[in-house]
């Protein structure tokens, strides 16, 4: 089923209204959709490159809906809609350990899951489902996927299709880095 659904994403790139298909993506991914909108970014901006902070705005703007309707389901509708959805992806069994602390490190949280492959959709539904502040959820979902989705655009854009091949095997790893060097600039600046 995921391998459909990742063969549809690659297909639909080239597609006239794929702009609308990522925001689609984009918006559902972060509360529900198995599927990254990196796999349909990815070869939108190697076929159009002068398009590329285009299409990075949309996947920004769309998730970061689509993360308030994930916040929405932890809020409103976590036992019917978020709790499944966090069960499906394995979560279920660390959610009352993970809420009695999620609010404490929520910024981080938040952040940490926008840039990284972590699943967005969960800290969504779990932003909600603890009651973090909507302005915190709102500020950090800007700031983490924007930071994720015009990087990514950033380096297609500047060294185009031979980035693509590393952005796909290693985009994991090089987000992780990135996280740990915004951690540990975070930590120098207080601390020093």
């Amino acid at each position: 089923m995921l391998r459909r659904l990742y063969d549809w994403t690659i297909t639909m790139s080239d597609h006239p209204r794929a702009l609308w298909v990522l925001a689609a993506v984009s918006f559902i991914e972060s509360s529900v959709f198995p599927i990254p909108p990196d796999v349909l970014m990815i070869p939108m901006i190697l076929a159009r490159p002068s398009r590329a902070w285009l299409i990075a705005l949309v996947a920004l703007v769309s998730s970061v809906i689509g993360g308030l309707l994930g916040y929405a389901i932890g809020a409103l509708a976590y036992e019917q809609i978020g709790q499944p959805i966090l069960e499906s992806l394995g979560k279920g069994d660390a959610m009352a350990e993970f809420s009695a602390r999620f609010n404490d490190f929520g910024f981080w949280a938040v952040l940490t899951a926008g840039i990284t492959p972590f699943p967005y959709k969960v800290i969504t539904i779990m932003s909600g489902w603890t009651a973090m502040p909507l302005g915190t959820f709102i500020a950090t979902s800007i700031l983490a996927r924007g930071l994720r989705f015009f990087i990514v655009a950033a380096l297609l854009w500047k060294f185009g299709a031979p980035i693509r091949d590393f952005i796909e095997r290693r985009l994991g790893l090089v987000t992780i880095l990135f996280v740990v060097l915004l951690f540990g600039g975070f930590y120098l600046v207080r601390h020093l």
